[in-house]
């Protein structure tokens, strides 16, 4: 069938856009795409959200990762067939005891990056340069998380372990790069106001625990800062959930009405009770770098939406709309509820987390409304933060 879609460079200004190589139909698949590095969050892993180390596909059942949500081990759920969890499948790294959803995930990471990052006996030793790393990392990154400097360590730890080092270099440098003062914004969005002495501290961590000489420019106060803004950047939010993957099955499940009704109406108060114990917190979250799904631009009217269908860290890219060959395949960097509010406050949103001023056709349309929010609108503007763009992110 070749592929639905290519990546075609658009302007200076734009960097690269993705373009539908075909006819594409509503509700199909465009591409589906593994990262090329990924990572858990490191306060999600602390807080027991338990992944595959390397594709981060939950590893809990369904009705362990309801009991864990809900604060109530008695919890059980019906239809336990319907989970998707193979625990006889689950392997560890022998030597740092790293859990792994299959011998491939864990073949594969150690062929990747694992090599380098196994902790070995030291998993719990405070003193050990990767646990500093993390654990200044965490003091300076509270949930909502957008980021982990796991997935930086796990790029360098690639190269490092990689004979063919310039392939990798190569990969790497396909995402989009931002000039010093764009790079700055970014860290200080990540970091905050004591970003400049905060970020020198992980530098130095950073270079303790991982430096190599052939990587050498990356570990300088610049290339840290710019690989900390391709990642900024260009991180694409990983959700996983065993219960979710549950709750898909048991929807297309054929029941008579009476049972269907009953099911439907434990799974809503169900998600009710989590709700009320553990707030918008229900996934394993991670991030990854997408080649592809990196080259996507924004729009406030996207003809396409991204999501991990698999409960792993493979992205399905689908059509929203039908979309011609030629055209161009936009998702939203906005959720749904950011998405129906002015113009002003989206673009305010894209400005101080994406770097950028929409000019999509919604955005063109409403060009002339006034550049002041509705009232309603203002007492909600301090509440649109990275909360709200986690959702959008991770949503499963």
């Amino acid at each position: 069938a070749g592929a639905a879609a290519e990546a075609r460079f658009i302007s200076s200004a734009k960097g690269k856009g993705l373009f539908a190589t075909r006819n594409i139909r509503k509700g199909e698949t465009v591409f589906v795409e593994r990262p090329v590095v990924s990572s858990q969050f490191l306060w999600n892993a602390l807080y027991n959200y338990r992944a595959c180390d390397h594709c981060l596909r939950a590893l809990e059942t369904a009705e362990e990762n309801a009991q864990r949500l809900l604060g109530r081990s008695s919890l059980v759920l019906p239809h336990p067939e319907q989970c998707s969890t193979r625990k006889d499948l689950h392997q560890q790294c022998p030597r740092c005891q790293v859990t792994y959803c299959s011998a491939e995930c864990r073949q594969a990471a150690l062929e990747q990056y694992h090599q380098v990052l196994c902790l070995g006996p030291s998993r719990d030793d405070p003193t050990h340069p990767l646990n500093k790393l993390q654990e200044a990392w965490r003091n300076m990154h509270y949930p909502p998380e957008t980021s982990s400097i796991m997935l930086m360590a796990r790029m360098v730890a690639t190269i490092k372990q990689a004979k063919d080092k310039e392939r990798w270099i190569k990969v790497f440098s396909q995402f989009c790069n931002k000039t010093a003062n764009e790079e700055e914004e970014i860290v200080h969005k990540l970091l905050g106001d004591k970003f400049k002495g905060q970020l020198e501290l992980l530098r130095l961590l950073f270079t303790e625990a991982l430096y190599d000489e052939y990587l050498s420019r990356w570990f300088t106060p610049e290339g840290f800062r710019s690989l900390f803004a391709l990642v900024g950047t260009n991180g694409q939010g990983i959700g996983t959930s065993s219960l979710s993957q549950w709750v898909h099955a048991c929807d297309a499940l054929d029941l008579p009405m009476l049972q269907r009704e009953e099911l439907d109406a434990f799974i809503d108060q169900l998600y009710k009770d989590i709700e009320k114990e553990s707030g918008e917190f229900l996934n394993c979250e991670g991030s990854g770098l997408y080649v592809l799904q990196s080259c996507c631009n924004h729009s406030c009217i996207p003809n396409a939406e991204t999501s991990f269908p698999e409960n792993n860290f493979l992205l399905h890219l689908t059509a929203l709309e039908d979309i011609e060959a030629g055209e161009e395949i936009c998702i939203s960097y906005l959720d749904c509820c950011q998405r129906e509010r002015s113009r002003h406050s989206r673009n305010k949103i894209l400005r101080e987390n994406y770097l950028f001023t929409c000019s999509c056709p919604k955005c063109l349309a409403q060009a002339d409304d006034a550049d002041v929010t509705s009232d309603e609108e203002e007492e909600g503007e301090g509440e649109t933060d990275d909360a709200e763009l986690e959702d959008e992110m991770t949503d499963v």
